[in-house]
């Protein structure tokens, strides 16, 4: 099997690619090949023999995506694109990157389909930015798609773009939702979200984090580790089984950054939790006004997705896979 990660370089990228290597497969057909994409250089994985190409390419610009699909890879993951923070900064670059780069990746899929009969796997992540307030106490299957962020209205976009290909037979996909991931290892990123992950990740490592926002901000997460059961779970299901609306809310906890504060106390303690610094940012607090904090993910979860039930465990998660079981 050919699998091309789009966004390979990004964090969820790299540990999907990992766990491919490490199943040496997926859905019960063996990995030979691996095209991993970025704008950044990509990075191998250590210990895969089979054949793998690095690439750094900007999706958005044309004629880019074809020479990807020229290889007919048999499953495509599309990863990539900028965050919410940096797409409502710079509108131009948004939609250059998560709306045109997607648009160009799936008309390249389909016009190697006109060559000869061509259908790969197709796993879209989308995000909860697609949903807008006002919102009912949780946001289940049948709540409607109404973005209040540019980067929600790129999301939405791509949905619709992937139901109507996949309709259409030139591919068959999936779109998912992730909750925003929690706790992202490495350094702070321009998404607005990021401070969801900082006042837990700089803590745990005895470094002061800033918290831009009230106690009181509820919203919806789920772990690097669930995020990558996510993918490997939506490239292999029965898509029978989720039928014409391939677009899925998935699986995550709800819990407020007191709640998560909370977390950290009990897991690291209270030394721990002395590290956040309030410091309020009113553009930070407007985007994050604005998303969804609770939902009823029932299609996802009927259709197998999982993820965790506590914040202790994701904090546990990211004290386990990043830090090597230990904390400062």
């Amino acid at each position: 099997m050919h699998i091309l990660i789009i966004g390979a370089a990004g964090m969820v990228g790299r540990k999907l690619t990992d766990r491919l290597v490490a199943d040496g497969g997926i859905g019960g057909k063996a990995l030979d090949a691996l095209t991993l994409v970025d704008v950044i250089p990509p990075v191998a994985p250590a210990g895969f023999t089979g054949k793998v190409a690095t690439l750094t390419v900007d999706l958005s610009q044309p004629g880019e995506a074809e020479k990807l699909i020229a290889a007919r890879p048999d499953m495509i993951f599309h990863l990539a694109a900028i965050v919410s923070g940096e797409a409502e900064a710079d509108f131009e670059k948004g939609y250059r990157i998560n709306l045109d780069g997607t648009r160009y990746l799936f008309e390249a899929v389909r016009r190697e389909g006109q060559k000869a009969p061509y259908r790969p796997r197709l796993v879209f992540t989308s995000s909860i930015a697609v949903f807008g307030a006002p919102f009912p106490a949780k946001i289940d299957d049948t709540f409607l798609s109404t973005p209040l962020t540019s980067y929600g209205t790129q999301k939405a976009i791509g949905e619709l773009l992937l139901s109507d290909y996949s309709r259409r037979g030139f591919f068959d996909g999936i779109g998912i939702r992730l909750p925003t991931i929690c706790i992202r290892p490495g350094k702070p990123n321009k998404a607005a979200s990021g401070f969801f992950s900082n006042i837990l990740r700089e803590p745990l490592v005895g470094i002061e984090a800033v918290l831009p926002v009230a106690e009181e901000v509820r919203h919806w997460h789920a772990s690097p580790r669930a995020a990558v059961g996510f993918l490997m779970h939506a490239a292999t299901i029965d898509l029978e089984k989720v039928g014409p609306r391939r677009n899925l809310s998935l699986p995550g906890l709800s819990a407020t950054v007191g709640e998560q504060i909370e977390a950290l106390r009990r897991v690291a303690g209270e030394k721990a939790a002395k590290l956040i610094r309030r410091e309020p940012d009113a553009v930070i607090q407007k985007i994050v006004a604005g998303w969804p904090s609770d939902f009823n993910p029932a299609r996802a979860l009927s259709l197998g997705f999982r993820a965790e039930n506590s914040f202790d465990e994701i904090i546990r998660v990211h004290i386990e896979d990043e830090l090597g079981g230990k904390i400062a």
